[in-house]
């Protein structure tokens, strides 16, 4: 009866961050509401719905994407201030049936060794126990062309099991995948893992844990660590930044790890997590539930910008009230990244330099 209650657990533990890509829909254009601003200023959200939001930067292009559960659509834009004008592509759909068929989660696009990637999460049903990572390859100058190629799953082939919210980041000439799952098929405790890379589709080594919850703000509504983001800092250090609590509940929001000086990606002990959350709600702006981020460069490369989505309300939860907004962020003494409070809805910002 105990392994009957543990394997159930784990789809109940998730089911509301499934159901929130399930509800969501494909990214369609709107008019944000700018007209009354000045052209130097905006205001979030950049789109009225957008979970695990994502944009990559090549050279003075934008490119984003979000959850929508059922295609991977990217949309490009010169200035990411203005994504609500922007067209929407899908540029791939998943097969009907097969271990990528269900529940595409929080795709993220790279540009490695002169190719584009896509890593996305995905299932072979509505069973999230059946969740991985894959990639896709697109040799195309543009990734809104060409065709896209699947590479497979990518993964541990020794710990094959729950995997979410896979990302890839160069350090130190060195190529490295991180990613959200858990420890073993009977657990629902999500982890952060990282491991080195042979090339963009295959690990060259085997998983390693850096994080798990620990402290009580990364265990509201459940003990999660995911959706991890590397971010180098200007003296060149590591960073990762990784979503923590249930995202269904207000306090889904942000913890750190910083790598120590000389130290190796792969050794736990040489990763130090920051013992407080370093993006959270604010009560008095409405944003709630602020998480699954991404970072990027400034059009002209002068600023560092954070997007995240978020609800403009308490208790909406984790579906399709969720969206995409983005803020300047700098840096500490210490060489930290100062995100700052989430911004109010409407709240006038500056655009990113050169837009």
């Amino acid at each position: 009866m105990k392994k009957v209650i543990i394997i159930i657990v784990l789809p109940l533990a998730l089911f509301i961050s499934w159901l929130a890509c399930a509800k969501s829909s494909a990214p369609k254009q709107y008019t944000a509401p700018v007209s009354s601003l000045r052209d130097s200023l905006f205001y979030n959200p950049l789109l009225p719905s957008g979970a695990d939001p994502w944009v990559y930067k090549k050279g003075t292009v934008f490119y984003y994407m979000a959850t929508n559960g059922v295609n991977i659509t990217i949309l490009k834009t010169a200035a990411i201030s203005a994504l609500a004008q922007a067209p929407a592509k899908t540029v791939w759909s998943p097969p009907a049936s097969g271990p990528d068929s269900k529940n595409i989660w929080a795709p993220e696009l790279h540009y490695l060794n002169q190719k584009w990637y896509l890593y996305y999460s995905a299932g072979a049903s509505a069973d999230l126990s059946t969740q991985r990572c894959f990639v896709l390859e697109n040799t195309a100058d543009d990734p809104l062309t060409g065709q896209w190629t699947a590479k497979g799953k990518i993964g541990d082939p020794d710990a094959d099991y729950f995997s979410i919210d896979g990302s890839v980041f160069e350090y130190n000439g060195k190529l490295y995948f991180i990613w959200s799952g858990t420890a073993s098929g009977k657990d629902n405790i999500q982890r952060i893992y990282i491991a080195e890379m042979k090339n963009p589709w295959t690990l060259k080594t085997h998983r390693i844990q850096i994080s798990m919850p620990e402290y009580s703000w990364e265990k509201t509504g459940g003990q999660v660590n995911e959706g991890p983001e590397a971010l180098i800092g200007p003296s060149g250090d590591l960073f990762i930044i990784f979503s923590v609590s249930q995202c269904a509940t207000d306090d889904y929001g942000l913890g750190q790890l910083r790598l120590k000086t000389g130290g190796d990606p792969l050794n736990p002990a040489d990763w130090i997590k920051k013992p407080v959350p370093v993006f959270s709600k604010s009560i008095r702006n409405n944003v709630f539930g602020p998480g699954h981020n991404g970072f990027f460069k400034s059009k002209d490369e002068q600023e560092d910008w954070i997007i995240y989505h978020a609800n403009n309300a308490s208790g909406q939860g984790c579906g399709g009230t969720r969206n995409p907004r983005i803020q300047k962020f700098t840096w500490n003494a210490d060489g930290s990244p100062r995100f700052g409070e989430p911004a109010a809805v409407a709240q006038k910002q500056t655009k990113p330099s050169g837009e």
